[in-house]
């Protein structure tokens, strides 16, 4: 309808994973090129991961179509909530494979595909089987996929399986009675959404491919799209291709933000003001938000008195600007004396209007000073953040997470949040009190409730931790030294489930490898056996000093 009224040769938008639109983001090229590397060098198994629409289908297609190997065969299964017998039959047509008289016999279905994937390999050529939303396969058949990994030569395995799901199908592997398929796994990868800076170049990518000419969403639009579908794919295309029937409606050449927020409200049926609005105060009480306001522009503007000239390299998508010296004041402590009523704690500024308030000190600078203040380490001007954190014999870790993870290594965190413009600001996670956190915004100490915090936080977050030894290395079959020693003492101290019978052994054995496997399997994280940052961490976490910073008793409250 809206084609040629922008001179397109088709709908940019369509959400149809049509290989040809697949736009390259980092997090794209990764994944694919752990597919490829999984398809043409490994055996086992794959595991891609991702929300729902981020490009998880659209990737496997690309993947299929041109990136396949020339003597690779393939079986796809597209509706896993299939019995085991159903499963393999599934795969046998999908393969030619000649399905025997007695289909209810599961042996003979293994049977019959084991012969034909030797002769497969005979010839030289590869089987792949992949498995879409594979988070729905029942447990039984879940089985049956690890038994296929049995059929296998003296060197090498004869069918090579990627399984393709939502976050929940991690959730699933992580079971007990499952440990065995988790442990064939020999690639992951989980899917993230888009940054803003990707959204704005994942639009204008469609467009293109679709034939446009000239831009037809404005700056503003393509922030807008960015804040209501938080980088999802998926979204994006709904929301855009609702704004270009709007923008033809109206017979306008440019979407503006204001036509993308009324097509998302037209397709949630739910207003799409920005947050910070949505929690407004009522009229009757701005006299007393203003008073509030005021009262946080006091705090900050006594530490804009203090800012440091310092220089370290920024988080993604944060602007370089001068930085705030660290201070545990809190609003209260700014505020009138007098005791507040009621309705001017219902009415504090909203964490949007906040942000916006104290644009230039919510950059990355300004969070790493008061990040390293909390470890009791002090910012060095001339000097990067994380080398001076390096120097004291911390590491950085630079990740993308969510609140559980968060909560689990239970340490202060860096997190990068987008306003209701479109910009970012560096907070620091300082506490997480129940429903509710505590940050750091440019040194001033504020509560908001979690829910509020994730409406502009995407998983971007930066922590600070101790390794066992100057240098964060993995730990795995063939290390040694005091390393080792270290790794073998802790997980005794945590738990004696986790102590191995050489207790003070500095080599990497096949015992070590098993404690740290349950060790893993208990605190829900990757089981490959490897001691690397995240576990580290983890043990660090359960050792911790009481000096160690938490998140779990909020400076707010102890005042």
């Amino acid at each position: 309808m809206y084609t040629s009224f922008f001179g397109l040769n088709e709908k940019p938008f369509s959400i149809t994973p049509d290989p040809r639109y697949l736009f390259m983001s980092e997090r794209h090229g990764e994944a694919l090129a752990h597919l490829v590397y999984g398809v043409t060098e490994s055996g086992g198994f794959m595991q891609l991961t991702g929300e729902v629409g981020t490009g998880k289908t659209t990737l496997v297609r690309t993947l299929l179509q041109n990136r396949m190997p020339a003597n690779a065969d393939v079986a796809v299964c597209l509706n896993p909530q299939l019995s085991a017998r159903e499963f393999l039959v599934t795969i046998c047509e999908e393969l030619g494979v000649t399905v025997p008289e007695e289909k209810g016999s599961i042996k003979a279905l293994i049977d019959a595909l084991n012969r034909h994937l030797l002769a497969a390999h005979a010839d030289g050529r590869r089987t792949i089987l992949v498995v879409d939303e594979a988070q729905n396969l029942a447990p039984e058949v879940l089985e049956e996929v690890r038994l296929l990994t049995n059929l296998e030569t003296a060197k090498q395995k004869l069918l090579q399986i990627i399984l393709i799901g939502q976050p929940e199908l991690r959730d699933l592997l992580a079971r007990n009675d499952l440990r065995q398929l988790a442990q064939r796994i020999t690639g992951r990868y989980h899917l993230e959404p888009l940054s803003r800076d990707e959204t704005a170049q994942y639009i204008e990518h469609r467009l293109k491919v679709a034939g446009a000419l000239g831009e037809v969403f404005d700056a503003g639009a393509k922030r807008e799209v960015f804040r209501l579908s938080q980088g999802v794919p998926r979204l994006i295309n709904v929301i855009c291709d609702r704004a270009l029937l709007g923008a033809y409606s109206s017979e306008s050449r440019r979407v503006n933000r204001r036509m993308i927020r009324r097509a998302a409200a037209e397709i949630t049926g739910k207003s799409t003001t920005g947050g910070w609005l949505r929690r407004a105060v009522p009229v009757f009480g701005v006299a007393v938000a203003v008073v509030i306001v005021a009262s946080f522009m006091t705090g900050l503007e006594q530490r804009r008195g203090q800012i440091d000239d310092v220089v370290d390299p920024p988080l993604p998508s944060v602007a370089q600007k001068p930085l705030a010296q660290p201070a545990t004041d809190t609003v209260a402590d700014a505020a009138d004396p007098e005791p507040e009523s009621e309705s001017a704690t219902e009415t504090e500024p909203s964490l949007d209007a906040q942000l916006q308030l104290a644009t230039d000190l919510t950059n990355t600078e300004s969070a790493l000073v008061t990040l390293l203040d909390l470890w009791g380490l002090e910012y060095r001007r001339g000097e990067r953040g994380c080398a001076q954190a390096a120097a004291a014999g911390f590491e950085c870790l630079f990740q993308r997470g969510s609140w559980s993870g968060l909560k689990q290594y239970d340490r202060p965190a860096i997190l990068t949040l987008i306003d209701s413009t479109g910009a970012a600001h560096s907070v620091v996670l300082t506490a997480i009190d129940g429903e509710n956190v505590e940050l750091s915004i440019g040194g001033v100490a504020v509560m908001h409730p979690i829910d509020d915090v994730s409406e502009m936080w995407f998983g971007q977050y930066l922590l600070l931790w101790r390794p066992p030894t100057a240098t964060a290395e993995a730990l795995g079959p063939g290390s040694s030294g005091q390393d080792v020693v270290w790794l073998r003492q802790s997980l005794a101290a945590i738990d004696s489930r986790y102590q191995t019978a050489a207790a003070d052994s500095d080599i990497f054995d096949a015992e070590l490898q098993q404690q740290v496997r349950a060790f893993q399997r208990d605190h829900r994280l990757d089981v490959d056996g490897l001691a690397g940052n995240q576990t580290q961490i983890i043990i660090n976490t359960l050792l911790a000093p009481d000096t160690t910073p938490r998140l779990t008793i909020p400076r707010l409250a102890q005042e």
